[in-house]
């Protein structure tokens, strides 16, 4: 592994459906499928809530190269894993037609303790994310935290991949984050003055048992409980291995950029929470089609137009660690094939066929994998 030279490193978490390849269906074969998957890789290949879902944890990487070479080896090992009992993989952030009723939460005491405690919600949580951690060098978790939340935006429209669900199309470029915001202390974080002020929130929250611990924090930017990291929840999963390295990418550069601006004490606008899931929406509804709010200068402007803002901010952080020339080009890349929800409609209304939809997220997810 080659010498970090920033501080910031990174980790990501893919989160993905197990398919069967005759029905297309969700599939509850996780009990199979991990054994095979964990005998390559060990713990980076995890359970998830219910058992057609799996997830896979990169280890802790210094550079995109380490963090491609990681998704290719965990979408092959559970690609291989779900093909040797003759299942599927699919990275889709919903599932287009398969009905939560028919889905089985894992007998993992930490999910049956969330299926006892959020009911209804827990049953229907068949969504899939895309999170990356990324730790930064020093003390200056909070100061980044508040700057790093007004970015959030634009990377949800880039990732959106999960118009569809339980058979119809949801209007939504996204889904997967208004299915998602309906759980407690979900969506958009607050502001921080300082690490204390968060951890006395988190206490006072544990306190009056609105949360068990501080892992059932599931704000879109949260401080892990586990490493010394942000973690930014707010992506789909990414049908392919490009556009996860390019979330990765962007996310560590916001955070070296949020850092650099605290270092410099750069002044920065508080923006309200409910303007912030305002912003959200919007990415939700729209992606890259339509109109996106700028919270930092409270403008709508065209979805193309703030990611081109957001490349401007990273642009010197993204030098800094090598990664402009990759990292621009898979934006661009995106900006003009569309994300995995455009993908995914233009499929569709080719075919009018869920199974064909079905099989070209498959096909997607092992793209550049075998």
């Amino acid at each position: 592994m080659p010498k970090d030279t920033t501080g910031f490193t990174m980790g990501i978490e893919e989160e993905y459906l197990i398919v069967d390849p005759q029905t297309r269906e969700q599939d509850s074969a996780a009990a199979r499928v991990l054994p095979r998957a964990q005998r390559v890789l060990g713990e980076q290949i995890q359970p998830e809530l219910q058992l057609s879902q799996v997830e896979s944890t990169s280890p802790v990487c210094h550079t995109l190269a380490e963090i491609r070479q990681s998704l290719i080896q965990q979408r092959r090992s559970l690609i291989e894993a779900t093909a040797a009992i003759n299942k599927k993989l699919a990275a889709s952030a919903t599932h287009p037609f398969s009905h939560w009723s028919g889905q089985r939460v894992h007998p993992k005491e930490r999910y049956q303790s969330l299926l006892h405690e959020f009911q209804q919600l827990a049953r229907e949580q068949g969504i899939q994310g895309c999170h990356v951690h990324v730790g930064p060098p020093g003390q200056a978790l909070a100061a980044i935290f508040s700057r790093l939340r007004s970015w959030l935006t634009p990377l949800l429209a880039l990732s959106a991949n999960s118009p569809f669900w339980l058979g119809e199309d949801s209007g939504y470029a996204s889904f997967r984050t208004e299915v998602w915001m309906r759980w407690p202390l979900s969506g958009p974080p607050p502001a921080f003055a300082s690490l204390e002020e968060y951890r006395e929130l988190v206490q006072s929250l544990v306190a009056v048992k609105g949360i068990e611990d501080a892992t059932k924090i599931y704000w879109d930017l949260r401080l892990s409980e586990r490493y010394p990291t942000i973690e930014c929840r707010v992506a789909d999963v990414c049908l392919t291995i490009d556009e996860a390295v390019m979330i990765a990418g962007l996310t560590r550069a916001l955070v070296r950029a949020c850092y650099e601006q605290s270092l410099l004490d750069a002044p920065f606008p508080i923006v309200h929470q409910d303007l912030l899931r305002a912003s959200h929406w919007r990415a939700a509804r729209y992606g890259l089609e339509g109109d996106l709010v700028d919270v930092n200068t409270r403008e709508i402007i065209p979805a193309p137009e703030l990611v081109e803002r957001l490349m401007t901010f990273v642009r010197p952080a993204l030098e800094a660690d090598g990664d402009w020339d990759e990292v621009s080009g898979l934006v661009r890349q995106t900006l003009q094939q569309g994300n995995g929800a455009c993908r995914q409609r233009a499929v569709y209304q080719r075919t009018g066929d869920m199974h064909a939809l079905v099989d070209f997220i498959i096909n997607e997810t092992a793209r550049g994998v075998l």
